[in-house]
């Protein structure tokens, strides 16, 4: 793996660690990158500039305070917030998301996203399937082949490939401490195998091969930056002399020298103008309040922009992590409001932004983003001024990838217990998205490593609304 070494810090854990940056390595199943290279060639893959990004709310984001008001429900049910009309005649959404209201003929929201279970797992949003085997502290859940579902992203590696040979087809922007909050990791591959999980470039790693002198804080130093660039490449190429490389190790060595991936990582390469669309302050050190995870929105653009086919990133109030160690993340079970008050107005800036930046770039038909959570929260507020978990219903926000926008999903009954109009299942989510990008879900098969066919999305069709 090629890491570039970080500032020493003290986490949530109280344990004091190295970070770094990795770029393009992996590292999982003890696969290095010319297997998952050679694994990647052994397919017939297709090429296609279209891409997903997937933005994740780890916690269950508040439906009900978003995209579906009940202004008539009492007030233990309707809360604190106002809707707000949209650009679209007849759809409202909380008050706290102005932009989205504006922009609300490019979006879609769901108000009836049903099949969610009673579990702290980003697991459904990633892979489309409720079950899956024991991931941390979240239960096991039977249903699952042998090796769990794969995520969409590695889906779109097994059955599409990389655009580029120096890109990876799938790239999770997944912060350091996520893990413990979302339980199933953004990259995984499931029954296909390590050769298809995501690249993490953001996740702690123990560094097989350094850049010299290169810190997070000092990545903006681009002529430092390619000095140790070079350093490494000169490396790499006494390594070529003193090895017989074979075509996928020579291949692995470009993408890891490549500076595609890097540049894209570093949203300070960015025109000020647009950083300054998506909020992201001037300041070298972020602040509480989310300026840092606004950069994962830029940086999904830039990276959709060199090839990469599949982004996923969790997004919250800066850091994402349990709040009861001090994070940041959507389960709100005290203090809905006044964290929604915080929290509201900076997704509607980072997802407006991005929308509004790939269609401005003319590349919003060929990208398609989805925003959701793993269940609702509780129509009744709780003593705590919090809702709780709500597996029964909860909601999403589509943009993208030739979508009819401009119109609402479902609905649900007056006090949001449940839906009673349209209901729409994270598979047909899934199989939407593979539409968009060019794949039949409906009759795609896969097979695990046993050789036993699996379906991708249980045999569910696109919405039809939207295609």
């Amino acid at each position: 793996m090629f890491t570039i070494s970080g500032p020493g810090g003290r986490y949530c854990d109280g344990l004091s660690r190295r970070s770094f940056l990795k770029i393009g390595g992996l590292g999982l199943g003890g696969l290095s990158l010319p297997e998952i290279l050679r694994a990647e060639g052994a397919n017939d893959l297709r090429s296609s500039k279209k891409a997903v990004i997937m933005v994740l709310l780890p916690g269950g984001p508040p439906h009900l305070d978003m995209y579906d008001m009940k202004p008539k429900a009492p007030a233990e049910i309707r809360g604190e917030f106002k809707p707000i009309a949209t650009r679209v005649p007849g759809i409202e959404i909380c008050e706290l998301m102005p932009r989205l209201a504006a922009n609300m003929d490019k979006f879609v929201p769901i108000r009836s996203l049903v099949g969610g279970v009673d579990d702290h797992n980003l697991h459904q949003c990633l892979t489309g399937w409720e079950s899956h085997p024991l991931q941390g502290d979240s239960r096991d859940i039977p249903g699952y082949p042998d090796s769990g579902w794969p995520s969409m992203g590695a889906v779109v590696s097994k059955i599409m490939g990389p655009s580029h040979p120096a890109v990876p087809p799938f790239l999770s922007l997944a912060p350091s401490q996520a893990e413990s909050t979302t339980r199933a990791s953004l990259n995984q591959a499931g029954y296909l195998g390590a050769a298809f999980s995501g690249y993490e470039p953001l996740k702690m790693a123990q560094p097989d091969t350094v850049l010299q002198g290169i810190t997070l804080d000092r990545m903006s130093n681009r002529s430092a930056l390619h000095r140790s660039l070079d350093v490494f490449r000169q490396r790499i190429d006494l390594s070529r002399d003193e090895i017989a490389l074979d075509g996928y190790t020579a291949q692995a060595f470009d993408m890891l020298t490549s500076s595609r991936v890097s540049q894209a990582l570093d949203c300070s390469l960015e025109d000020p103008r647009v950083r300054e669309k998506y909020g992201i302050p001037n300041e070298a050190e972020p602040v509480n309040g989310g300026a840092k995870h606004l950069e994962s929105f830029l940086i999904a653009r830039r990276l959709v922009d060199v090839g990469v086919r599949c982004v996923t990133l969790a997004f919250s109030q800066w850091p994402l992590e349990r709040e009861s160690r001090g994070g940041h993340n959507w389960d709100w079970h005290t203090d809905n409001f006044s964290k929604a008050r915080k929290t509201l107005p900076m997704l509607d800036l980072g997802i407006t932004a991005l929308v509004d930046d790939l269609a401005s770039s003319g590349r919003l038909d060929d990208v398609s983003i989805v925003v959701w959570g793993e269940f609702g929260r509780s129509p009744k507020i709780n003593g705590s001024a919090g809702r709780d978990h709500w597996p029964r219903v909860g909601g999403a926000l589509l943009a993208g990838g030739g979508i009819r926008a401009g119109q609402v999903l479902g609905a649900t009954n007056p006090m949001g217990e449940y839906a009673i109009e349209r209901p729409i299942h994270y598979r047909d989510v899934f199989s939407t998205l593979y539409h968009n990008l060019g794949i039949d879900a409906a009759t795609t098969m896969l097979q695990d490593r046993s050789n036993r066919p699996h379906n991708l999305v249980d045999n569910r069709k696109p919405i039809h609304e939207l295609i």
